[in-house]
């Protein structure tokens, strides 16, 4: 139908078809159905083979129980070589049932006495039954005559005195257990095919219902891969496997989204940082070329690009450095750096980068602490700190340093008592190019990528650097570093 939506199931079935593969749904279902047919059908051979085995036993014991009557009647009459068939007959009339027949067979294989019902018919002993008789043992074994239902024959030799006396035979017709078999094996050939059939169909009908979250899903996933980041999954079930497959879906592609965010703010604040510069050149450039000016103004002019140029270079460095710290092109060396040595040196750096603002930089409580990392990284890190607190101290200020180690770690703090930082700002300003606006208004200097580059070595070194500010008191980055296990 033209402009109606199609079935996103059928469909995927439908590509299926014509890509040659066999759809999920068609592949459970056969799965299933190939491992219930075969418990069905060992379930079916192993239950014929008991019942059957368990019908037999039933008729072998009877016929024991028969024989032994008979062995019994006859060792009450003293094993007399004629016995009176009438006589015996009323005593024992269980030698009488109508499902069982008997016959007594002479040492040399003649019948002696044999019941009534079945006179009318020629069953004599078998050879084996006789060999065994000689030995004394009892035979029980199965016949078929021509024009006889099947037989089930068991043959008790009467031993006195080291001689053969006798040899009892008890029978009885195996047809009635044959019919209950034949019966029992057509209800099996009947009902094991129906109920794989609903099997089938039940277990096609269970896999369309265990998929169809997955067809949501696919449906969803398209609209994402359409560039719509913000559709998220939805199950109902939140503990089974579809459960956890929608969630670890979600948290995909909500760290995509957080991923393309920080990408286009990264690209809008990278050409925000690098036209500004540019802009500066271009606007000086066509300034001083508009008409003849003194050798004075061209050199200035010169030198305030050549300002910008360096800034320009320190970005691209800084953003060289990330993409490949990104990418894991950058090596980190462990060896064992002592801090308050490298603090005692980079507090010299800085007091002459305080000069110029008359900013004290100076260092309070200061323990020995060895941490195993690079000891350049380490350095550009510290130093970054400092030359922050320096750049956003108000004039005449200070920065204290301050190095103490607790427990397994060491915690350098880097306190300054500047402009603050925001509270709702505090998470944002590891992120390239992220500065305040009061940051941006107190000085020009800074590129927004310093504080990025210290979160990365910190993780680098596995530490990470906290932050506590408030605007217009100050604000205090707390390096945590492992001590190496040494010095733990």
């Amino acid at each position: 139908r033209a402009g109606a939506q199609a079935d996103p199931y059928h469909t995927r079935e439908w590509v299926y078809a014509q890509g040659g593969l066999m759809p999920l749904r068609v592949r459970l279902t056969l799965w299933y159905g190939t491992a219930l047919a075969l418990i069905l059908l060992t379930f079916s051979v192993v239950l014929y083979t008991i019942t059957a085995r368990s019908l037999r036993d039933q008729v072998d014991e009877s016929l024991q129980e028969t024989a032994s009557a008979a062995v019994r009647s006859l060792e009450t009459r003293g094993f007399l070589p004629l016995i009176d068939e009438d006589a015996l007959l009323s005593q024992f009339p269980e030698l009488t049932r109508i499902d069982k027949f008997f016959q007594i067979f002479s040492p040399t294989g003649t019948i002696t006495i044999r019941s009534p019902n079945i006179r009318q018919h020629d069953v004599p002993l078998s050879r084996p039954a006789l060999e065994a008789a000689f030995t004394g043992s009892t035979v029980f074994e199965s016949a078929r005559y021509p024009n006889e239902p099947p037989l089930r024959l068991v043959s008790v030799p009467i031993i006195y005195r080291g001689s053969l006396l006798y040899i009892v035979q008890v029978g009885t017709t195996l047809e009635g257990v044959e019919e209950t078999l034949r019966r029992f094996l057509l209800v099996l050939l009947v009902m094991a095919p129906i109920a794989l059939v609903v099997s089938l169909v039940g277990g096609w009908f269970l896999a369309g219902r265990a998929l169809r979250p997955v067809d949501s899903i696919t449906v969803a996933a398209q609209r994402i891969a359409a560039g719509d980041l913000t559709q998220r999954l939805h199950s109902e079930r939140s503990t089974d496997e579809i459960g956890r497959l929608t969630d670890t879906f979600n948290n995909m592609i909500a760290r995509l989204e957080t991923s393309f965010a920080q990408i286009r703010q990264f690209s809008s604040d990278a050409s925000h940082e690098l036209r500004t510069p540019l802009t500066v050149m271009k606007g000086e450039s066509e300034l001083v070329l508009r008409r003849p000016r003194p050798v004075e103004d061209y050199i200035a002019v010169l030198e305030s690009n050549l300002e910008e140029i360096d800034r320009m270079s320190r970005i691209v460095e800084e953003l060289l450095f990330l993409s490949r710290a990104d990418m894991g092109q950058v090596k980190t060396e462990c060896e064992p750096v002592r801090l308050e040595a490298l603090v005692e040196d980079i507090q010299r750096q800085a007091c002459l980068l305080g000069q110029e603002r008359e900013i004290d930089v100076i260092m309070g409580t200061i323990q020995p602490a060895t941490v195993r990392g690079d000891e350049l990284r380490l350095r550009e890190l510290i130093l970054n700190l400092v030359d922050n607190a320096v750049k956003y101290s108000h004039p005449r200020g200070k920065v204290e340093i301050d190095l103490r180690v607790e427990g397994a770690t060491a915690r350098l703090a880097v306190r300054d008592y500047g402009i603050g930082i925001p509270q709702d700002a505090h998470k944002q300003i590891f992120d390239r190019f992220f500065r305040t606006d009061d940051a941006r208004a107190h000085t020009k200097k800074g590129t927004g990528l310093g504080l990025a580059i210290c979160a990365w070595i910190a993780d680098a070194h596995h530490g990470h650097i906290d932050v506590q500010s408030e605007v217009g008191k100050g604000s205090t980055f707390t390096l945590v570093l492992p001590l190496a296990p040494a010095a733990a």
